[in-house]
């Protein structure tokens, strides 16, 4: 066995003093929920990304239902995706008692097919059974077309909520990615392996008053306060209503005075990444790998580092790295060859991209912290590997 101190994961968060003494001092001196600084970090996040509202929550999974339900996803509507993400990426059309279906990735770019997305509107369209919603998928950091994403959102009449987990830090078009320049609604992940962390966390932007009113409504036990949302006079200022059903999905104030240190050292954090990005782009031409795009060395925020053998076995490589102690991952299994989704008939050969790409990928060590002998160690481990 490696020895654990020696390991090096496939990601790593990073705290400092700064971070510390941030959460200390609400513990010390402020409320732990509901107070301050959850309002101060979702205008943190409005003046990071230039959206005009955002609404802090307790994960990126429940920012996409709140999504959902905001655009008011329900039974009988369709709700499309990419495979290549993780499962809730789609689980949040589903619990809104949505159908779910998916558009296969491009192999380039990793995220979704343009080309097929087109195609695949047009005969939604011959059938009468358009997508209310589509979820495309920033995969590894890097921006998919939304441009072009939105003008078929315009001519088809479809919703879109940009699963952005992978992407703060990015941009697309010298925007920030979460600005929801071509979408309406944008969540990200706060987890500890992304681009900055509050723990656990997540947040749902948009431009939109109305949708705004919604989002916070469901992500609040769709409970509130405000006069033009209750439906009688308020019997003093401690008074509320429950207008619809909603959740528990409040993020607290110690994640929150987190989430606002770690937004200040996030282009810092995006960065190193990318100094990473160019060293592994430089020291793995040789090896029988196909490397991401290097045209998004600039732009994607490098939530992932991710590779693709050519020639050799992935679990015999993977296993080696791991012998060595270089933590590498996969992601990510297809949603669509999970059991829940072939249950619903989905099968194997559905989506040809996202499967190769699932057979050959690999996930290289890549993260702030990481130091240049931690790289060499794991450029040196792949030489060894698969020379």
């Amino acid at each position: 066995m490696p020895d654990p101190k020696k390991f090096i994961p496939y990601g790593r968060h990073f705290i400092d003093s700064d971070d510390i003494d941030a959460v200390v001092d609400v513990l010390e001196n402020h409320f732990l929920t509901q107070g301050a600084k959850v309002p101060e970090f979702e205008r943190a996040l409005c003046d990071y990304t230039n959206a005009r509202f955002a609404t802090a929550v307790n994960s990126a999974t429940s920012g996409l239902h709140v999504a959902c339900l905001a655009l008011g996803v329900t039974k009988g509507d369709l709700v499309w995706t990419v495979p290549n993400s993780f499962v809730a990426s789609a689980n949040c059309a589903v619990y809104c008692g949505a159908e779910i279906d998916f558009v296969d990735i491009d192999a380039s770019t990793r995220n979704i097919s343009i080309s097929q997305l087109e195609e695949k509107l047009a005969k939604a369209k011959t059938k009468g059974r358009l997508p209310k919603v589509l979820i495309p998928v920033h995969f590894s950091g890097a921006s998919c077309d939304m441009q072009k994403i939105q003008h078929l959102a315009n001519e088809y009449g479809f919703r879109v909520i940009e699963d952005a987990a992978h992407g703060l830090g990015g941009s697309y078009l010298k925007s920030k990615i979460g600005s929801c320049e071509h979408s309406d609604i944008t969540v990200l992940s706060f987890h500890p392996v992304k681009s900055m962390t509050t723990a656990e966390g997540g947040a749902v932007l948009t431009n939109c008053p109305a949708l705004n009113k919604q989002i916070l409504l469901y992500a609040k036990h769709g409970v509130t306060r405000d006069p033009d949302l209750m439906q009688s006079e308020a019997d003093g200022p401690w008074y509320y209503q429950q207008v619809t059903l909603g959740y528990n999905y409040r993020l607290s104030d110690l994640h929150s005075a987190l989430g606002i240190s770690q937004l200040k050292k996030l282009d810092g954090f995006v960065v190193k990444r990318r100094e990473l990005v160019a060293r592994y782009n430089t020291e793995l031409k040789h090896l029988p790998l196909s490397l991401p795009l290097s045209e998004e060395l600039h732009c994607s925020a490098w939530h992932l580092y991710m590779v693709e053998l050519q020639e050799h076995d992935r679990k015999a490589v993977y296993e080696k790295l791991h012998a060595k102690g270089i933590g590498v991952n996969v992601h990510y299994i297809p949603i669509h060859l999970q059991p829940f989704y072939q249950n619903m008939g989905f099968r194997k050969g559905d989506f040809p991209n996202s499967e190769k790409f699932y057979h050959n990928a690999l996930t290289l060590p890549l993260f702030p912290s990481m130091t240049a002998d931690d790289q060499h160690r794991v450029i040196q481990a792949l030489n060894e590997v698969l020379a």
